[in-house]
């Protein structure tokens, strides 16, 4: 699922929702008891954002709407329980894709596949209602919010690791993940004080801030955010719009583009633009390209985002 211009706003909105949520409280702990050898055991309890998520026995006909769950899903080890996901799942690309939206469920659509499991994000517009109409059919709906940080990603793996019965592959997968991040931040050259950079989710020049999931990560490279000191940095939940002007101002050091491929953005465009030429970022070849899916997405590939973006990093230390 990419960041599109019109959907901008309300992702921020949404955004903005759960950092309220993530202040409040921390991530919520599963409920359900477990097997002797590791695996969920029926019928589970697990705790989400919105509260207490029942699956009665193992769901050998999942749905996911959620492009993201749609990664964890197949990362543990549960990929054969799923029928169904929504236009947006493109990956793993043998996931089987429908014209199910995620962005605006049909019910009619949904309750035909017969689902014992429903997975939705909140890029949905009306997930609280959704979950109410499937309860009529006995679906349980497991809702799993964009993170504000990577303990939001491994327990979200967590709660599908225990709603399908893999909760020892979805623990395994944590500690992957982990161990891969780990090797990536000490791989990369630290600087006495933080390198800036200009994170475009769009040619509008919407952008995110170190307080969202994706500044949070790039943090971890010794990464700052030029759109921390924006008007309506907080007021946008961390994805304020910037103008060309203030980016030009900004000088960052990188510019990281997450809209390579539905805006056809790179080096050389962005090296076209009014008075960027003159760039750091430009002038030194720190011009960062990723792909909009892994960019937009918190499953086990934001370990392939932090990868490329070190890898960039440590290119410039060394150069």
């Amino acid at each position: 699922m990419r960041y599109l211009p019109h959907r901008l706003a309300a992702l921020a909105a949404a955004t903005a929702l759960v950092l309220s949520a993530a202040a409040c409280s921390s991530s919520p702990a599963t409920t359900s008891s477990v097997t002797a050898d590791g695996a969920a055991a029926f019928p589970a309890k697990v705790a989400t954002a919105t509260g207490v998520v029942r699956v009665p026995s193992k769901p050998m006909r999942i749905i996911s709407l959620s492009p993201t769950a749609t990664e964890m899903l197949y990362a543990i080890g549960a990929g054969s329980q799923v029928k169904a996901v929504d236009s947006d799942s493109d990956y793993p690309s043998y996931a089987p894709m429908t014209k199910l939206s995620g962005l605006d469920p049909n019910l009619e659509a949904i309750v035909a596949y017969k689902p014992d499991l429903v997975v939705i994000s909140n890029f949905s517009s009306n997930e609280d209602t959704l979950a109410k109409q499937l309860a009529s059919f006995s679906v349980p709906v497991l809702y799993q919010p964009a993170p504000t940080g990577l303990s939001g990603v491994y327990s979200e793996i967590d709660q599908l690791g225990e709603a399908t019965g893999h909760l020892a592959q979805a623990e395994k997968e944590d500690s992957t993940i982990r161990s891969q991040i780990a090797g990536i931040v000490a791989s990369v050259h630290k600087n006495a004080s933080p390198v800036s950079y200009y994170y475009e989710l769009d040619q509008t020049y919407y952008s995110v801030t170190s307080s969202t999931f994706v500044g949070s990560l790039l943090s971890l490279l010794g990464l700052k955010s030029i759109a921390d000191t924006a008007s309506g940095a907080a007021s946008s939940g961390g994805y304020p719009q910037l103008s060309s002007e203030y980016i030009v101002k900004a000088d960052p050091d990188y510019i990281i583009l997450a809209d390579t491929v539905c805006c056809q953005q790179n080096a050389t465009t962005v090296a076209g633009r009014p008075g960027w030429a003159g760039l750091t970022a430009v002038k030194e070849g720190h011009v960062i390209p990723l792909n909009d899916d892994i960019a937009s997405r918190w499953g086990p590939r934001v370990v392939n985002l932090l990868r490329t973006v070190a890898s960039y990093l440590n290119k410039g230390s060394s150069g």
